[in-house]
C-alpha cells in the first residue's frame, strides 16, 4: 500500500525536478517556514539563485526565484554566504569551516582547514556543537570574506584567534589579533595581509582600483577599516552599528549605510563623514539595512515601532536617493498590509509574530529585487517594494498549506488518527499542532481552543483507541525542552502549559488540567486497558513530575512518590505491555560531571504512578533521553542516552539495551553519541531506529545487535523515527530545525552534500 504522502510528494517532485535526488527520495513536508531565516544572498549572475542560512543548521538553496528551494547541511551554522563573482556555478559558506560548491550548491568540499590536517570533530555542547580539529589553523575563526572581483583565485577573509582547544596534534599558531588574510590560490594557502580592530561583519572589494593593488572596506561595529596592502585606516562610525551595507557607484569613493539604535546614518565618501538619515515618523527602530552593490543610492531598511497617524508601524523603508528621504514600502500597524502578501504565517498568528525582517540584502544587479528574512519567513520584492510576497509555502486548496523546501521547524512528532488514514498530526514547536486531512499534501494549524499562552508548542498528542474523535495533547509557551539553554536561566517553576482535549479529531480543543499546576507538559500516555468513559492517562510535566487522571483527562494529580528529584525534569513517558510505567527525567547538569543531583535518572512504577522505584543507569550515563519497551518482552528496554562534555566526542552516550528490567545494561550503540531518541517498529519488535545530533539516522534489523545508517538523511539534530504505518520501507524523522523528513530506508549510500570524506555524516 502506498504512502498517504505520496501525492504531496508527486506535486513537489514536479515543482523541484531539477534537484539532485536524494538517496531514499527522502523530502521535507510540513507547511513550510516557521523558524529564525537570515544571510539572504542573491547570485550576482541570476537573480533566481538564492541563498539562505537558519540559526538551527539548515541551508537553503533555490534556482527557480523561490518556487522550490532544497535544504543542504554543512553540520553547522552558516553565517554568510559569498558568490564568485566570475564563475555562477561556484559559492562558498562559512559554517564549522570554509566551504565550497563548485557545482551551484548540488555538493559542498571543505576549503578550510585543509580536508587533509582534518583529525576529527569535537561536539560537547547542549546542541551537539561541532569544532573542526585541525593540525594547523593559521586563521583561527573566518568572520567575513570576498573575492576578488576580477580573479576568483583571490579570497580575502577576515579571522581571529580559535578559542581553547584540547590537546590534538601541534598546538595552532596563535594570533593575539584579528588580522586580515589573503589566498591567491583558492584557499590552499594563506597570507595575513594586515591588523584589524574589533569585530567584523563585512568585507568588500572596491572594483574600481587595480589589480595588484586594491582598495578593501572592512566594515565593524564600531568603524570601517579602509585597507590598502598593509596599511590600515580606521574610521570611526557615528553610532555602534547593528547592521552595514556598501554600494560602488559612478563616485570615486563607495556609500555606505549604517543601521543603529540611533537610527540610519549614510556615508557618500567611505566613511569619511557621516550624515544622520531619518525615516518618517518618529521612534523607529532600524534592525537591518542593505543597498544594491552597484547601485548603492537605493537601499532598503528594516524598522518597527515607528509612530505614525496615531499608530506604530512595522515594516521596511527605501530610499532612492542615497537616504535624502525614505518610503515606507511595507507598513503594517494592526492588520496586513494590502501590498504584503504572505503565505499563512500572518494570517495565522498576526504581524507581529515573525516580525520586520532580520536580514535584508538588494540583488547588487537589480536595486528593484529586495529580500528579507524575519522569524518565520523569507519575503522578497521584485517591484522596489511596491509589492511583498512570501516565498516559504504553497496554497494547496483553500485552507490548506504546503512547503516550498523552505523549513525551519522542531517537530517532535508525526501522529496518525487511528479511525482516518487522511487524518495525521505534526507536533511542532514555535508553531503549535499542524493537521492535514489529505495524508500529507496539505497542511493547516489545529491549534484552535488552545489557550494563548500554550500555543507556542504541542510536545505530543494521543488518540483514544475506541472513541473517533477523541484526542488529548500536552502544550507549553516553554520550547526546545529538554535543552538546557531553556532552564539556563528560566526558574523551571515559572515554565507554563498543560493538557487540552478535543473530540472532533483535533479542529477544536479544550483546556483539561484541572489540578494540574503550569508546567511544560512534554508527554502523553494513554493506559489502553482503563474504561472508555473514565480513561487513565499520565502526563510528564517538565519541573513538576508525573500528572495522573483516571477521568479522561478532566482532573489530575500529581503522582510523585518515590521520586528523588526536586523539581523533577520528568521528560518522557513509557509503557510495557504488561502494564508497567517508566519516566525518563532529564539531566540537569552541563559540564560533564556525574554521580551528583544534575545527573539524569530512569524510574519504574508498578502500580499505576502511585510508586516510583529508580533505575540504575548504565554504568557512566546520566543523560537520558528517551526509552523504549518491546512490546513482545516487558523486560526488554532500549534507552536512548545524550552524552556528557567529556572527550572529543562525549562520554556516555548511545543506545543501550537491557534484558532484565534495567537491572544490568549493554552498549547496543556508541557510534553517535548524543542519541535523542531510540524509536521501535511496531510492525516488527526486531527492528529498531536511533536518531541524534549527529547528522545521521540509524536502524537495526536485530534488536540493536548492529545498526546501519540510513541513507539520504542527513540533517544536524533529528529528534526520533515514526515508522510510516502504510508502508513499511518508509519513516518519517522528526528534527530540531529541520521539519519532518520523510523517505525510503533502503536508498543507496552515497555523498550528501558534503563531499568531504573526514567529514561525511555517520563518520
Amino acid at each position: 500500500m502506498k504512502s498517504p504522502i505520496s501525492r504531496a510528494f508527486l506535486v513537489f517532485l514536479c515543482l523541484a525536478s531539477a534537484w539532485p535526488q536524494r538517496p531514499g527520495d527522502f523530502r521535507v513536508i510540513g507547511p513550510g517556514g516557521g523558524g529564525a531565516m537570515f544571510n539572504p544572498t542573491i547570485s550576482p549572475h541570476d537573480v533566481s539563485t538564492v541563498l539562505v542560512s537558519c540559526d538551527m543548521t539548515g541551508s537553503y538553496i533555490t534556482h527557480d526565484g523561490g518556487r522550490t528551494w532544497r535544504m543542504f547541511n554543512l553540520r553547522g551554522v552558516v553565517n554568510f554566504f559569498v558568490f564568485d563573482p566570475q564563475d555562477p556555478k561556484m559559492m562558498y559558506a562559512h559554517a564549522t569551516g570554509l566551504w565550497r560548491s563548485t557545482d551551484s550548491g548540488a555538493n559542498w568540499n571543505l576549503v578550510y582547514p585543509p580536508a587533509a590536517t582534518v583529525q576529527g570533530v569535537k561536539m560537547n555542547s547542549d546542541h551537539a556543537d561541532e569544532t573542526i580539529l585541525a593540525q594547523s589553523d593559521p586563521l583561527g575563526v573566518i568572520l567575513a570574506m570576498a573575492i576578488d572581483p576580477a580573479d576568483s583565485h583571490v579570497l580575502y577573509v577576515a579571522a581571529g584567534p580559535a578559542p581553547p582547544r584540547p590537546a590534538a596534534g601541534p598546538a595552532p599558531r596563535p594570533q593575539e589579533k584579528l588580522g586580515l588574510f589573503v589566498s591567491r590560490d583558492s584557499g590552499q594557502s594563506w597570507q595575513r595581509q594586515a591588523d584589524l580592530q574589533g569585530a567584523v561583519r563585512r568585507i568588500w572589494v572596491d572594483p574600481h582600483t587595480p589589480a595588484g593593488a586594491r582598495v578593501l572596506y572592512v566594515g565593524g561595529m564600531k568603524s570601517v577599516a579602509v585597507v590598502k596592502g598593509a596599511s590600515v585606516r580606521d574610521l570611526p562610525l557615528p553610532a555602534p552599528a547593528t547592521d552595514i551595507s556598501l554600494g560602488f557607484g559612478s563616485t570615486e569613493k563607495p556609500v555606505l549605510y549604517i543601521a543603529s539604535e540611533k537610527g540610519v546614518f549614510v556615508s557618500a565618501d567611505g566613511g569619511a563623514a557621516w550624515n544622520k538619515s531619518s525615516l518618517p515618523g518618529n521612534g523607529g527602530q532600524v534592525r537591518a539595512i542593505a543597498t544594491s552593490l552597484r547601485h548603492p543610492e537605493t537601499a532598503y531598511a528594516s524598522y518597527s515601532r515607528l509612530a505614525l497617524d496615531g499608530k506604530t508601524w512595522l515594516g521596511v523603508a527605501k530610499t532612492v536617493n542615497s537616504g535624502a528621504d525614505w518610503q515606507l514600502v511595507w507598513k503594517e500597524s494592526t492588520g496586513a498590509a494590502e501590498n504584503v502578501r504572505d503565505n499563512w504565517i500572518t494570517e495565522r498568528f498576526g504581524i507581529g509574530w515573525g516580525e520586520n525582517p532580520l536580514n535584508l540584502t538588494v540583488a547588487e544587479q537589480d536595486p528593484n529585487l529586495s529580500i528579507g528574512t524575519d522569524l518565520g519567513r523569507t519575503m522578497r520584492t521584485i517591484d522596489g517594494g511596491a509589492t511583498w510576497a512570501g516565498l516559504y509555502s504553497r496554497k494547496v486548496d483553500s485552507a490548506g498549506w504546503t512547503t516550498v523546501g523552505l523549513d525551519v521547524t522542531t517537530t517532535y512528532g508525526v501522529h496518525f488518527d487511528p479511525f482516518d488514514s487522511k487524518r495525521m498530526f505534526i507536533t511542532y514547536t514555535d508553531i503549535g499542532l499542524f493537521r492535514s486531512e489529505d495524508g500529507g499534501a496539505s497542511w493547516t494549524s489545529s491549534t484552535a481552543g488552545v489557550p494563548r499562552e500554550w500555543l507556542n508548542t504541542t510536545y505530543w498528542l494521543v488518540f483514544d483507541p475506541k472513541v473517533k474523535g477523541r484526542m488529548w495533547s500536552v502544550n507549553s509557551y516553554t520550547h526546545d525542552l529538554p535543552r538546557p539553554k531553556m532552564w539556563r536561566h528560566t526558574a523551571v517553576s515559572t515554565f507554563k502549559g498543560g493538557v487540552c482535549s478535543s473530540d472532533d479529531g483535533g479542529k477544536t480543543w479544550a483546556k483539561s488540567n484541572a489540578g494540574m499546576e503550569p508546567t511544560a507538559a512534554t508527554d502523553i500516555l494513554l493506559d489502553p486497558s482503563s474504561p472508555v468513559d473514565a480513561r487513565v492517562l499520565y502526563v510528564s510535566g517538565f519541573g513538576r513530575g508525573i500528572y495522573k487522571s483516571i477521568d479522561s483527562g478532566r482532573t489530575w494529580k500529581l503522582k510523585n512518590n518515590g521520586i528523588a528529584q526536586k523539581e523533577p525534569f520528568a521528560w518522557r513517558l513509557a509503557r510495557s505491555s504488561s502494564g508497567t510505567l517508566y519516566v525518563v527525567i532529564a539531566r540537569r547538569s552541563e559540564d560533564g560531571s556525574i554521580g551528583n543531583e544534575g545527573d539524569g535518572a530512569l524510574y519504574r512504577s508498578t502500580d499505576g504512578a502511585e510508586h516510583w522505584q529508580r533505575v540504575t543507569l548504565p554504568d557512566g550515563v546520566n543523560g537520558p533521553n528517551g526509552l523504549a519497551v518491546d512490546p513482545d518482552s516487558s523486560d526488554h528496554l532500549y534507552l536512548a542516552a545524550w552524552a556528557k562534555a567529556t572527550g572529543q566526542h562525549g562520554d556516555g552516550g548511545g543506545v543501550y539495551v537491557s534484558e532484565d528490567a534495567g537491572k544490568t545494561w549493554q552498549v547496543a550503540f556508541d557510534k553517535d553519541r548524543h542519541i535523542y531518541d531510540v524509536t521501535i517498529d511496531p510492525a516488527d519488535a526486531n527492528v529498531l531506529y536511533a536518531t541524534g545530533f549527529e547528522s545521521s539516522a540509524w536502524r537495526s534489523a536485530d534488536r540493536g545487535r548492529n545498526w546501519s545508517r540510513i541513507a539520504g538523511f542527513n540533517f544536524k539534530m533529528a529528534h526520533r523515527v515514526i515508522p510510516d504505518p502504510l508502508d513499511r520501507n518508509q519513516i518519517y524523522i522528526t528534527t530540531f530545525g529541520g521539519s519532518v523528513w520523510h523517505g525510503f530506508i533502503n536508498g543507496k549510500e552515497q555523498p550528501v552534500d558534503i563531499v568531504t570524506p573526514a567529514l561525511e555524516q555517520g563518520q
